[in-house]
């Protein structure tokens, strides 16, 4: 194997590793924030829920404006597409 291709062999495997030890570190931090949270576990969990639908709503609602938008962008592009497309079959007719 080449120098340079163990080195790009190298430098994935330290940034997989690296992605790992995140991760790892991540879920202790979860799991250690759950175990020592000031409430007890069921309201701990209706914190949670209600809090993730609050985000999931919104970034719904964002979603959902963000796809009218583009519908409506795309709308005036095929009417435009339309009017050029009768434009030049005009301009060929004479």
């Amino acid at each position: 194997m080449s120098d340079a291709m163990r080195e790009e062999t190298d430098s994935t495997d330290s940034g997989s590793n690296r992605l790992a030890w995140f991760l790892t570190g991540a879920v202790i931090g979860a799991t250690v924030a759950i175990l020592y949270a000031p409430k007890s576990g069921k309201d701990s969990r209706q914190y949670l829920t209600d809090k993730s639908r609050e985000a999931i709503g919104d970034t719904g609602k964002n979603f959902l404006e963000a796809g009218k938008d583009m519908f409506e962008r795309g709308r005036q592009l095929v009417d435009d597409a339309a009017d050029l497309f009768e434009r030049g079959r005009k301009l060929v007719q004479g």
